[in-house]
């Protein structure tokens, strides 16, 4: 298979992210493990790979420099997996092919975990070399998003066992998980300093990619073993999802609406760089 030129920076910036664990050294026999652990157990790493897409797409000069942003995207999207997994929210015993903190260790280590990555995320940005500008938009982006994230699972949550309309549901879906994949577009853009009007087609196109991921999301889990998808599966017969409302063979049909949108957008971008970093990116996820 063709290594295209995203894979060699994500490769690039696995390397740059196993090297910057932080430091949380005290007494306790292994905070400092577990609080980096979940990070260090893979995963897509699709958000920061959306950052440094545009950037290097825009601004290649910058592609290093936007290293500890991503880094900060996704320890913040590693602080909500961690969260969302325990016994609390979703109670799973799994994810990315591990034993969840809370299995592992405790309860308390898991939600002390996820609060420490949820705040060294914008010690991350307050340190990256970008100009001061830059630096406060994209703390502004991703504190808001998260902020809309939370709301988005506090709904989730509150609506198990009460069935939602569709509109609803996408609702809560845009602020799970669409907004910060769309933050995802918008932190890369505003490193490459691209105007506003580029900024809004790229949040965009992002809000609908969201949308996309948790509709596939809802399919895997539904028709996945826990195996094969690297997290507890089957986990979703209380919720509010695209599953449950609209039935197996309609959320897939959905699913297959929104790839071909996104694949249209996507040959409607002015950039041919960042189409080619888009198609190998989701080459991976679409069927």
């Amino acid at each position: 298979m063709t290594t295209s030129k995203i894979d060699t920076i994500l490769s690039d910036f696995e390397q740059f992210l196993q090297h910057h664990q932080p430091q949380a050294q005290s007494f306790h026999p292994y905070f400092q493990t577990a609080v980096w652990e979940m990070v260090q157990n893979g995963g897509k790493r699709f958000r920061p790979a959306l950052i440094l897409s545009v950037v290097d797409s825009y601004a290649p000069s910058l592609t290093h420099n936007a290293y500890l942003p991503a880094l900060a995207m996704e320890i913040l999207h590693t602080f909500s997996l961690i969260h969302d997994d325990l016994p609390s929210i979703d109670n799973a015993p799994l994810r990315r092919s591990h034993p969840t903190l809370h299995t592992k260790y405790e309860e308390i280590t898991a939600i002390l975990s996820g609060d420490f990555l949820n705040s060294y995320a914008f010690y991350l940005i307050s340190i990256s070399p970008l100009d001061a500008q830059s630096k406060v938009e994209l703390t502004k982006t991703l504190s808001l998003n998260a902020t809309q994230m939370i709301v988005g699972e506090a709904l989730d949550c509150y609506f198990e066992n009460k069935t939602l309309e569709l509109d609803k549901l996408q609702t809560i879906h845009t602020l799970k998980t669409a907004k910060l994949i769309a933050s995802s577009l918008k932190m890369g853009a505003i490193i490459a300093n691209l105007d506003l009007q580029t900024q809004e087609c790229l949040w965009d196109f992002g809000i609908l990619l969201g949308v996309f991921f948790q509709i596939r999301d809802d399919v895997i889990d539904a028709t996945q073993t826990q195996e094969e998808a690297g997290k507890t599966t089957q986990n979703d017969q209380n919720k509010n999802s695209y599953v449950n409302l609209l039935g197996l063979k309609e959320a897939q049909n959905t699913l297959k609406r929104y790839q071909a949108t996104l694949q249209e957008q996507i040959q409607t971008l002015q950039n041919p760089r960042l189409q080619q970093h888009l198609n190998a990116l989701l080459s991976h996820y679409f069927c």
